[in-house]
């Protein structure tokens, strides 16, 4: 357990959500006895996983796009890496079949339209704005109105900070204007235990309906991304692993965690487990059934 909290600490992950996850694996590893054929220690890191899972949440089915228009309000704090998130989740819709459109709302940031303009020009994306504009709630309504026969909408906004009281009020009508199907938090990988607060900020003004990770090309683990996924209890869907835009992958809670806490193949580990945990139980059963 103490290296468990020592390899989670070192990932940023937020001290009391570590101490609250090593006691349970602590409870769990003591009570319940290994299936037959797994180590203790191998039962200790099943247990370590199955925590982690129930935290982070099981591998996400990406967007269930089941209504017209979808529409995909963008989140996050300044420097999160949200308008390349967007550029990449275009792609990614592309690939399944689907033509995003994209709204600016973004009237804080300098040439945010224009970085939007680029990224969605050269993947042929239609974009609604006005860098004239500085009315971010007018530019949601028209964009509305002039994406309104499209299958997905997806709205940027500007990157705000918790303290930032002005800015989260703006989200919050935002919210009320658009009516999101779903809600993307945007955590910059790097940023460690400020993800948590941050995370809790932006679920109070809206509902967050799931997180995307960026920046986990470097050295960052992704630690405050437990953080965030605790505060808001959205799934993690989601990763950004590099700058390109094919550089985004569907959230995969085994290499995640296994990245998390410096630890090899654990998928082959939880298969074998369950397989003898599938074995025990047939034998288990069929005891009973002779006696």
């Amino acid at each position: 357990v103490k290296d468990i909290q020592r390899a989670l600490i070192q990932s940023d992950v937020n001290i009391k959500l570590v101490l609250e996850l090593s006691k349970k694996i602590e409870t769990r590893a003591l009570e319940e006895e290994p299936p037959k054929g797994i180590t203790p220690r191998e039962h200790v890191i099943t247990i370590i996983y199955e925590e982690m899972v129930n935290l982070l949440g099981r591998e996400a089915a990406g967007l269930d796009i089941n209504q017209r228009p979808y529409k995909i309000l963008f989140l996050g704090l300044q420097g999160s890496g949200k308008t390349t998130t967007i550029g990449k989740l275009c792609r990614y819709l592309q690939k399944k079949g689907f033509n995003p459109a994209v709204v600016c709302t973004d009237t804080w940031r300098p040439a945010a339209y224009e970085q939007l303009r680029q990224l969605t020009e050269e993947m042929d994306v239609p974009l609604y704005g006005d860098p004239d504009n500085k009315d971010a709630l007018d530019l949601a309504r028209k964009g509305l109105e002039e994406f309104k026969n499209r299958k997905v909408i997806i709205f940027d906004t500007a990157g705000r900070h918790k303290e930032e009281a002005d800015l989260i009020a703006e989200m919050d009508e935002l919210d009320d204007i658009i009516e999101p199907t779903e809600a993307i938090l945007v955590i910059d990988g790097t940023i460690g235990q400020q993800a948590g607060e941050q995370a809790k900020a932006f679920s109070q003004a809206t509902d967050i309906g799931s997180i995307i990770i960026t920046k986990l090309d470097g050295s960052a683990k992704g630690g405050g991304a437990m953080s965030a996924v605790a505060e808001t209890g959205a799934p993690i869907k989601f990763i950004g692993t590099g700058e390109r835009v094919d550089d985004f992958e569907p959230f995969d809670p085994e290499r995640f965690i296994s990245r998390l806490l410096g630890m090899g193949d654990i998928k082959s580990l939880i298969e074998k487990a369950e397989e003898n945990i599938d074995e025990d139980v047939a034998e288990k059963t069929m005891n009973n059934m002779l006696t």
